[in-house]
């Protein structure tokens, strides 16, 4: 499957051949799949810090408020309880992990479906290069509106960039750019528009199959 190939200012310099296997992949069960998938990464992300104190975390004594019997009042062990103020949490939460496994395959596939998706829906844009002149932003602000873009998000793919290109895109709104090992399924999705060059083809190529 053969898709046009541009330079940085939106001009044709001629054709490329993708991979099938790779940006056309259609699965019924493709929503599913990446449903799974960011939700994954999303448990990734949490810090899992939050944390409430056990009857073991509240200082304060250890003795029985008042005898067993013949109080009149309901029986009680201890003033750290949580029914009495100051006292501890039953049942909250504590520090742990909220990752969890996924299997290599459904992260494979869930990769395939995001990139068949944006190739298929025409919001896939592969480029020759990615050389500037300088590092100007407005240099690149005048590459990115070549391409007529609306007023969405837009993420680059490039395998070895300078520094003049980082800054370059530093200051523009809704431009981000990230380099191959850094491609995930949740990016993918949370960007309108995929840019990638050349050589990135190979990477995916080398990752997914």
């Amino acid at each position: 499957m053969n898709c046009k190939l541009v330079n940085l200012y939106n001009e044709g310099v001629g054709e490329v051949n993708l991979n099938p296997s790779i940006f056309s992949v259609n699965r019924e069960s493709g929503k599913l799949i990446l449903h799974d998938i960011v939700k994954w990464q999303l448990s990734k992300r949490r810090s899992g810090t939050h944390k409430t104190k056990g009857i073991s975390d509240i200082s304060g004594t250890t003795a029985k408020p008042y005898k067993q019997k013949r109080t009149g009042r309901a029986r009680q062990g201890s003033l750290r309880s949580p029914q009495f103020r100051g006292g501890a949490v039953i049942f909250g939460p504590v520090v742990r992990d909220h990752a969890y496994s996924l299997n290599k395959k459904i992260r494979k596939l869930g990769f395939k479906i995001a990139l068949s998706l944006k190739y298929s829906n025409g919001k896939l844009i592969i480029l020759d290069n990615i050389h500037l002149n300088s590092s100007k932003t407005s240099e690149m602000k005048k590459c990115i509106d070549s391409f007529k873009f609306p007023s969405c998000s837009t993420l680059l793919i490039v395998a070895d960039y300078d520094k003049s290109i980082s800054l370059a895109c530093s200051n523009l709104p809704r431009i981000d750019i990230i380099k191959p090992v850094g491609i995930n399924v949740l990016d993918l999705l949370n960007h309108d528009y995929i840019i990638l060059t050349v050589d990135v083809l190979s990477y995916l190529e080398t990752r997914l199959l």
